[in-house]
């Protein structure tokens, strides 16, 4: 098999790029496994470049650069339960369940990944009692080196837990059987309050509401670098200061008929979710257990109110549920994520180096697909099953064929 000359790959946003020795992109599990095993005794490493929304280097590779976005669709459903080839976006998932009368139990605020590489680095939305979306998992099929296919069931939970959250280093997906949910709207709700009023809140809208999140917006300005237009001229509930404010949203299941208004919306779960960001920013995750919330969602605002007054981001904050895959952020420790953002162009290490030396104190733990800071070390101390991983790791791989040197420093 010869495979295509790879040349240059970038990110959405341009910060991570490579240049690859090949490229191929397979329309079939068949062919996708040919290939592996062809790279395999061409001693080439092989990642996967999904829509390419990571913001670390998880697809760099000098050796073959694959491509799944010829395996896409639905491929097969037993009662809740659905399968999907792994080069599916989000969003395509959440228009044919809404035709076969499911949804997803919970989705993040974009929806253009694909579901392999979405769901293998942790991705997550809103909601205490919700986990990321790598916990509606229940199996999938994964190439190994010599083009043989593991078959992850849920028979052997040790191997689930494992390959729910994985980078891509267990083998490379072809496809993924997702735990669905019967189709549901949710009624959407948003508005603006004062910081101080939204951390008195803060427990009380977490547990009365399926989904809570918000963005604090430390200056007018702000909400718009983050497409936060809608909210703009909403009534602030407690105050007509115009900054340091936090945009709320809270959304729960209905049966109301579906409406919108400037500030209301009422949908299909994946109509509600989304929303469409311009990518103009660099974005570091850390989710934090959900006791110290918001003593760190605090000392981050206090450090860009004094030290990096220049980075105006907003911060994102949002629950998550803890789960039981080994290198999730949320394993078991339900979570709040603290997210900020640096602006392209901008000399922004030094602000995200000391947010990363914030969260640090609380234990967090980072989004894999977003700007971190973790070493080797660090992954051990962090996760208690990150040995086990390595070791399972090695077993499936043992030239490293899916690792590069990111992903090799994190878990080799």
């Amino acid at each position: 098999m010869q495979f295509e000359k790879g040349g240059h790959w970038r990110n959405w946003v341009g910060n991570q790029s490579c240049i690859s020795r090949y490229k191929a992109a397979p329309t079939s599990e068949a062919q996708l496994a040919e290939m592996v095993h062809e790279a395999d005794a061409q001693d080439l490493s092989i990642r996967v470049a999904g829509s390419g929304h990571s913001f670390t280097p998880v697809v760099a590779t000098s050796g073959l650069r694959l491509s799944l976005a010829g395996l896409s669709g639905i491929l097969g459903r037993d009662g809740n339960r659905v399968t999907v080839a792994a080069g599916t976006r989000i969003g395509d998932v959440g228009r044919a369940l809404k035709g076969m009368g499911l949804s997803l139990a919970n989705q993040g605020d974009i929806d253009t990944q694909a579901v392999a590489g979405a769901f293998s680095t942790g991705t997550h939305g809103t909601g205490a009692t919700l986990g990321c979306l790598a916990s509606q998992v229940a199996g999938m099929r994964l190439v190994q080196p010599d083009g043989s296919i593991l078959v992850v069931d849920g028979s052997d939970p040790d191997l689930l837990a494992a390959a729910q959250v994985s980078l891509g280093t267990l083998g490379i997906i072809s496809e993924m059987t997702l735990e669905t949910l019967p189709a549901y709207n949710l009624h959407e709700k948003l508005w603006r309050d004062d910081f101080e009023t939204c951390m008195e809140r803060h427990d009380e809208l977490a547990a009365t509401h399926r989904h809570f999140g918000f963005f604090w917006c430390p200056m007018p300005e702000s909400r718009y670098l983050y497409c936060l237009g809608d909210t703009a001229d909403a009534p602030l509930t407690t105050t007509t200061n115009t900054a340091d404010v936090c945009e709320m949203k809270v959304m729960d299941v209905t049966d109301l008929p579906e409406m919108q208004s400037p500030f209301e919306n009422i949908a299909y779960s994946s109509d509600v979710y989304p929303i469409e960001y311009v990518p103009n920013f660099h974005e570091l995750e850390y989710a934090v257990p959900v006791q110290h919330g918001k003593a760190a969602v605090r000392a981050v605002r206090e450090l860009m109110l004094t030290k990096h007054t220049k980075c105006i981001f907003p911060i994102e904050y949002r629950f998550t549920a803890g789960d039981g895959a080994w290198l999730s952020p949320f394993h078991q420790q339900d979570s709040v994520t603290v997210s900020v953002s640096g602006h392209p162009g901008f000399d922004y290490w030094d602000f995200l180096r000391d947010v990363d030396a914030i969260l640090r104190q609380f234990h967090a733990r980072p989004h894999w697909g977003k700007l971190h800071f973790l070493d080797t070390e660090d992954v051990t101390n962090l996760y208690p099953r990150a040995d086990d991983f390595r070791a399972l790791r090695r077993k499936l791989d043992p030239n490293g064929r899916f690792l590069n040197e990111h992903v090799a420093m994190l878990l080799g």
